[in-house]
Formats: structure tokens, sequence, C-alpha cells
């Protein structure tokens, strides 16, 4: 049988594609060579959150006296918690097994490779059976990038993410090499059981990415909870269960029960060997403002461009190029100056858009406008104790929004505002108004234009 489209990898971007495509009476293809939900859903972003999850509930349990309730004998599961976290990916993967159970969609478990490429076809073998499509969709994602660092490989002490969450026991103490998103989400929920946690990244700041003046308040906050953070810190040997570092108090050594390396997940190209014209750059594919390669009938979608590594950067990613394949009209293109991203850490970090000093990077003049959360009564209602932050990024001369950055629970759930706003480059006034429902935290993004 002849595919329409065929998709190696079947996460966020894979899934949605195959559905996508399939929906619209094309027949498709999907390799998925572990479960169905890629990274993100089997051993990411979901069994993470999940995890966080069960942490905050102790954390508010064991803090509830702030709240005039007290909770006396507090104790907590860790065996359960990993249950319920396998329960709940179990039941996502399942949901997306059945959104792909169509006449149009073939699911084929195994690992994919390209064996030939031609303009008009694409062959790929799996399970020892070549199949044959029109068009192919590379969503193979990406792996965790374990830096070159004497004594970390094949060390036994040595985690990285996919081992952290696969973990039956919590480890007695914890060093987490890397301050990135991973990293600092990883030194909360341990942080939150207990765990003494040293954080190390070699970056002057943790979460470098994100707007300092944001990422100071929880750095501070953190510090002072007895999260031992070293910046500008460099891992020189690891030996054991300890390593060596230099930084600015010289040269020091840490030991800890096991040791999380999270600096950050390169593209994953296996299997794509066949396709020798492919176009690289920094050893992720090149893809145009439709998420097509330079090759005629090859699209890429997700981690494996090396963009924005998220989720749902995937899933629009493979909505648009979908859309293209498709010649569905008006073609459209991905906004990345609009995506939102959060840090799932206690608080909540939120953003969107550009940051102050990115703003003077790039030589807009901008205005800066803050306040606190405590400016929303529910976010005083509901988080004791807590002062939070909203800024907002202006363009002087059109004033139009350019970005939004917010520290402070639960502003995840309200981003998405801000990132509409940004997309649609509204100005102040015409974001002023739009009605916030009352009493929520979300009116912080009223209250600050």
């Amino acid at each position: 049988m002849r595919y329409f489209l065929a998709i190696i990898g079947g996460g966020p971007a894979g899934y949605t594609a195959a559905e996508k495509a399939s929906k619209a009476g094309k027949d498709v293809v999907l390799f998925e060579q572990n479960a169905v939900g890629g990274t993100c859903l089997n051993v990411g972003c979901i069994p993470t959150k999940s995890l966080l999850y069960g942490a905050k509930q102790y954390y508010n349990a064991t803090h509830a006296q702030k709240y005039g309730v007290t909770a006396s004998e507090v104790s907590f599961d860790f065996t359960a918690m990993q249950k319920r976290k396998t329960i709940v990916v179990r039941k996502l993967v399942a949901g997306i097994k059945q959104r792909l159970n169509n006449e149009h969609c073939t699911l084929v478990s195994g690992l994919a490779k390209v064996v030939s490429y031609q303009p008009s076809a694409v062959n790929i073998e799996c399970n020892g059976e070549t199949y044959e499509a029109e068009n192919l969709m590379i969503c193979t994602g990406s792996t965790n990038f374990v830096p070159p660092i004497p004594g970390i490989k094949d060390n036994e002490h040595v985690w990285d993410s996919t081992d952290a969450l696969a973990a039956t026991e919590l480890p007695k103490s914890i060093i987490i090499v890397g301050g990135g998103v991973i990293g600092m989400e990883f030194a909360t929920l341990y942080h939150e059981l207990g765990v003494p946690v040293t954080v190390i990244e070699a970056l002057p700041t943790i979460l470098p990415n994100l707007d300092a003046e944001v990422v100071a308040v929880l750095a501070d906050k953190y510090k002072k909870a007895g999260i031992n953070i070293l910046t500008s810190t460099k891992v020189e040997t690891v030996t054991g269960n300890g390593l060596q570092v230099t930084g600015e108090a010289g040269v020091q050594t840490f030991e800890a029960e096991r040791i999380l390396v999270s600096v950050g997940r390169r593209a994953n190209l296996n299997g794509l060997e066949a396709l020798n014209e492919l176009e690289l750059n920094r050893g992720a594919i090149v893809i145009d403002d439709f998420c097509k390669t330079n090759l005629p009938n090859v699209y890429a979608c997700g981690d494996v461009t090396g963009k924005i590594m998220l989720a749902h950067v995937a899933s629009r990613q493979a909505e648009v190029a979908v859309g293209r394949l498709l010649k569905q009209i008006p073609l459209q293109r991905i906004a990345y100056n609009a995506i939102p991203s959060v840090v799932y850490t206690n608080p909540e970090i939120a953003s969107v858009g550009i940051t102050e000093k990115q703003a003077d990077e790039m030589g807009i003049a901008a205005e800066v406008r803050r306040l606190p959360m405590t400016f929303s009564g529910r976010f005083m209602a509901e988080n004791e104790g807590e002062t939070g932050l909203c800024k907002m990024v202006i363009d002087t001369k059109k004033q139009s929004v350019l970005g939004v950055h917010m520290i402070g629970n639960p502003c995840s759930e309200f981003i998405a505002a801000a990132s509409f706003a940004v997309r649609m480059g509204y100005t102040t006034s015409e974001f002023e108004q739009v009605v916030f429902p009352h009493p929520t935290v979300s009116e912080i993004l009223h209250e600050i234009l």
C-alpha cells in the first residue's frame, strides 16, 4: 500500500499530524518506537507534573497553618505517587490511540528507518517490512544531552530525567547539574518532598532564557528555603557519587546519593541517514515557515527542528505542516514570537514574547511596567506570604504588547491571554478593553495596563 503521508515519531507533533491528515481522508502511517505520546507524555511533561502536583499537595498540607488549618502527622507515599503517575500516563496514551483509531491511520510500533528517498516517494523500513509514502514527516524528537564531563558516563550514581522519573524511591540527597527548566522543576519536586538539593549551573543565573527579574524572585525564595544554588559554576569531574566544581568560590567538592544531569536536549536524527541531502543547522533540521525541509516532499516538526523544544510548539507545527500538505487556504504560519512557556516551580513562572533585555538587544525602545501579583485580590487570598511579579514589555512608539513575564500561582493558567495579545499585536488600549472575571489572578493583566 502506498500512503499519502508517513510520519516517524508519535509524540505531540507526530500524533497531531496523523490525526489531522487521516481525518481529512488521507492514508497515513505513523511509526513509533516506544509508546505514542513521545517524551512529553511518557517520560517528560505529564509524569513530571503528576509528581509535582503530589509534592505540592504535601507542601500545602505542611504549610496549611498559614490559612488557619492545622494538619497533624502529614506524610506522603512516594510509591503511591509513582503509581498514580503511571495511571495518568496510561490513560492519556490510550486516549491518543483512540483518536488515531480510524480507517485512514495505520499505527506501527517499532524502530523506523528511511531506506530510500526520491522526490516522488519515500521508502521506510520497520520490523522487516517496507512502507512507501508520497510524503514524509520527521517527528523524531530529541534526546537528553550528555555533557563530556569525565566520570559522568556509565556512572551508576548519575541519572537523567528519564531515570529520575522511573525511580521507585526518593534519593536521600541529590545534586542537579543544570539550572534550566527541567533542573529547576526537579529541584522543586525533591525539595518539597524533603530531599536536600544542590543545583549547579554554569551560567550566571538559573533559567537563563527567562526574564532576569522574575527569575531572581524564584532564586531568592529557593535559597532562603534551603536549596543550595551555585551559578557561574562548572562541573570538572565526577567520581562515583561526588563531583568537583570550579566557580566563584574556587574549587569545591560535593557529594550526594544521586546526581541528576539536565543540561539540555539534542535533535534525534537516528534512522534518517538515507536523507543525505537534508539540510541541518547545528544538528537540527532546517525548516521553512510551513515546516517544509529543503527536500520537496519532506517535512519536519517538533524538537528535531531545534526551534523551540516545547510540546505545544510541536503540535502547532504539525497543524501548519499538514495544512500546507492539504493545500488548505489560507496557509497559516507559526507565530514564534507569541509562544508561551511555563516553568512548573512553586511559584510558577509563565512568560510570552520578548524580555526587557531582549528588547534592548534588538534596539527596540520599550517601556516596562511592573506590578506585584498582590494587586490581585484572588492572589492575596490564596498565596499567603507571596508577593509575585508581573512585568509587561511595551513598544514605546506603537504602544503594542511585546512580552509578559510573571511569577506567582497560577500564572500558567492565564498566560494564554497574554499570548493572544502578543500574537495579535494588541496595543495597551486594545488589551485594556478585554474584560477579565473578578476575582481572578488573571486580572493582574488588566491592572498592569
